[in-house]
């Protein structure tokens, strides 16, 4: 049985580290609110972007000459672009999203195609070097607040390796934000970007009407070759201030789990402590009437 000593010790120690999960969670629900608020604003942005795009794609008369949009007719190498956090202590966050990318390539190369990974955050390329993999590119540094700025480099990247032709096919595996206390892995296409952004539906096509033709200046598809990459770089973002949340609400779980736990052992400590104490008393006190006893 652990001496008094040992047991104060112990629970000394649990005390702190209970101290430190506390302050963690209280620093995860601040900056997860923030990140809420940068998704709430990007929301209108990414959805009057996609507007737009339709309604300049509607106008073009051949979209031959975009190659973020040229489907390949054989798909040979797939970049899976991992989104993971740059720090841990995060309960599964990191780990969810790397076993889905992992399973994908399982996938992808059981179907005869090669894979090539980009990683996002310091925790998934720590990952995959350690595994033996060589990324096509890496970033790392702003996982817990991205900025545009970010996002424009990721997608500058991206997009340059699939319009040289390194890759064919390009997917996206982050975690998407629905609650503090939960976040869903989600798989996107990012490029090709899908055809189906070009259309609109019935309600929007009459309001079109209604308005009249547009002149474009320049010709539609010129228009359509700019803002492309911006809706590349808007889905990037989009995602990476989703997984920015996603950590937030992740760690802020993952610390009041923890705190608990260290609540709960330290009442197991006490108790412990306590008994042990008691025995110590008892002990000396069968010492001091067996020595009375000596002298009688």
């Amino acid at each position: 049985m652990a001496s008094v000593q040992d047991l104060k010790r112990r629970t000394r120690s649990v005390r702190n580290t209970s101290k430190i999960t506390k302050a963690l969670e209280l620093v995860a629900s601040a900056r997860l609110r923030r990140a809420q608020s940068r998704i709430e604003a990007m929301r209108p942005y990414a959805e009057t972007m996609r507007e737009l795009i339709a309604g300049v794609g509607r106008s073009a008369s051949s979209l031959r000459g975009l190659p973020l949009l040229q489907q390949r007719d054989e798909v040979g190498t797939v970049g899976i672009v991992v989104l993971t956090g740059d720090r841990g202590l995060a309960g599964p966050f990191n780990g969810q999203v790397l076993r889905r990318a992992f399973a994908l390539e399982r996938e992808l190369r059981g179907e005869g195609k090669q894979v090539r990974f980009v990683v996002i955050g310091k925790k998934g390329r720590t990952t995959l070097t350690f595994r033996g993999y060589e990324t096509a590119a890496d970033y790392v540094g702003f996982a817990d607040r991205p900025a545009y700025a970010d996002a424009q480099a990721i997608a500058h990247g991206i997009a340059e390796l699939y319009t040289d032709g390194t890759l064919d096919r390009v997917v996206l595996i982050y975690n998407a934000f629905v609650s503090a206390l939960t976040q869903r892995v989600t798989e996107q296409e990012l490029l090709p970007i899908s055809a189906d952004i070009l259309e609109t539906d019935e309600e929007e096509r009459r309001d079109d009407a209604m308005r009249g033709d547009f002149i474009f200046e320049p010709e539609p598809e010129e228009i359509l070759a700019r803002l492309l990459p911006v809706y590349l770089e808007t889905q990037i973002y989009r995602a990476l201030l989703e997984s920015a949340a996603s950590f937030q609400g992740a760690q802020m779980t993952a610390m009041r789990n923890a705190s608990k736990n260290a609540g709960e052992l330290i009442d197991t400590l006490t108790l412990q402590m306590n008994r042990a104490r008691q025995a110590e008393i008892t002990q000396e006190i069968l010492e001091v009437v067996a020595g009375a006893e000596a002298l009688t």
